[in-house]
Formats: C-alpha cells, structure tokens, sequence
C-alpha cells in the first residue's frame, strides 16, 4: 500500500517512522522545502511542491498512491486544501492529521484572533514591545505596525516586508521556560504574538508569559474542509491505514 504524508511535523515524522517499520506499507514523505536543513523522517522524502492540486492530483495518479496524509502544519492552508482537492479527483483516501491545539490555563491572558492581520490590529491594544513568533512566513503582515518594536524569532529569514521597528532573532527550539523568561525580562517584552500550533516542544514562551503576567495574542487556526476525516497522533493514523489496507 503506497502513501503519501505530506509533513514536516513531528506528527508525519512519528507516523513515517512506524509506518515504515511495517510490513505492507510503501512510505513516501514531502517536505515543502521552505525550512533550511529539516528534519528528514524514515523512508523515502522527496522535498519541493507539486505545482498546486492539479500538479499533485497528477502525482499521485502517477505514483500509484492509495493514501494521502496530511499531516502539515496546522497553518499550511493552501496545501490541505490542495491535498483535499487532488485526493477527492485522483479517488485516493485522504486523512487529516492534526494535533490538539492549545488550551488557556488558569493565569493565561490570551486573546484570541482568527488571523494575521487581525493579530496585527490587536497589538495596538498592548504596550509598545512585542514578541513576534509565528515562524518567517506571514511576518509582512506586521510591516505597517510602525508604532511599535518587534523581536520577531523564526528558524530562517523572513522573506518579505518586516516592520520598521524590529529585531530579527534566529534560532530553532525548543527552549526551556528559564531561557524564554530571561529573553522575554530582557527585551522588556509587553506581548506576545504567536499561533495555536499546538506543538508540545514551544510551550515554553506560553508558560513563561504567563508567569511574567504578559498578554498573549493567539492565532487561531484556518478551519479544516468540511466533511474531512480528522486524527489526532500518529498512533490513530496508522490504525486507519492498516483498516484501509485491509480493504
């Protein structure tokens, strides 16, 4: 049974990684590409686009996939609704892998915005140094924010517009709260800004904001297609591929 997952998360790379050590699967991982030296799961990678639906709807009936897995980042819109796309014409199985997001605990002071630019307005309501960590891409919807100063943290440059105000931090977690509360005493930080990734390794900033008592301003995720099979672990994933193979 060919599949596809379509990765870079800590989910695909756990799901590559037991999958391929099964008999019966034939494990194929993609990588976008857009992170400088990634961490390759097991088995087979191929890295770059496919060139839109059409381009992997052609893929996949190239390749003979049985199974796709889309298990990108929660904020990879484009691609899942490419992969729902090309599945749903190629007649091949599609499952969206996605981890829990994160829940407010006692203490927290988040608020909760549906998107980029609206978490760029929300900053007007917070102190004047901001904590910018939403990975290099969408940072250019900061660019017009010239009232207030930015540490913006991502693994590789922003491309794109930044704001004029800004200090660029480069540097791949995770960290340790101690190591995020030192950073954010001292660069003074007033808010932070980031997505509800849900991933358990950068909790760290979450824990010490709300130690420091600071806001939060937390971008919710694009919402999945509907009518779309949902997993949570890799774990569950596998249990639905194996019921496919069955089939």
């Amino acid at each position: 049974m060919r599949v596809l997952i379509l990765g870079g998360t800590g989910e695909a790379r756990h799901l590559a990684q037991l999958a391929s050590g099964e008999r019966g699967f034939d494990i194929v991982s993609s990588l976008a590409g857009r992170v400088r030296d990634p961490s390759l799961p097991s088995g087979e990678v191929r890295i770059g686009g496919f060139g839109g639906a059409t381009g992997l709807r052609e893929w996949l009936t190239d390749n003979r996939v049985d199974a796709v897995v889309d298990a990108t980042h929660p904020f990879a819109a484009t691609i899942t609704e490419n992969a729902t796309t090309a599945a749903a014409e190629a007649g091949v199985s599609l499952v969206h892998l996605r981890r829990q997001g994160w829940s407010a605990q006692p203490g927290d002071r988040w608020t909760r915005v549906p998107d980029l630019a609206t978490a760029a307005t929300a900053t007007a309501d917070f102190g004047p140094r901001i904590f910018l960590t939403i990975g290099r891409q969408g940072v250019h919807a900061f660019a017009t924010v010239t009232s207030h100063w930015f540490l913006i943290r991502a693994i590789d440059p922003p491309e794109g517009a930044l704001p004029p105000r800004h200090e660029l931090l480069l540097a791949r977690g995770p960290f340790t709260v101690a190591a995020e509360s030192e950073l954010l005493a001292d660069h003074r930080i007033d808010a932070l800004v980031t997505k509800d990734s849900g991933a358990p390794d950068v909790t760290a900033k979450l824990t010490a904001a709300r130690e420091a008592n600071l806001p939060v301003i937390m971008i919710n995720r694009p919402p999945l297609p509907e009518n779309t099979l949902i997993t949570e672990t890799a774990a569950a994933t596998l249990d639905w591929l194996r019921g496919l193979r069955k089939h």
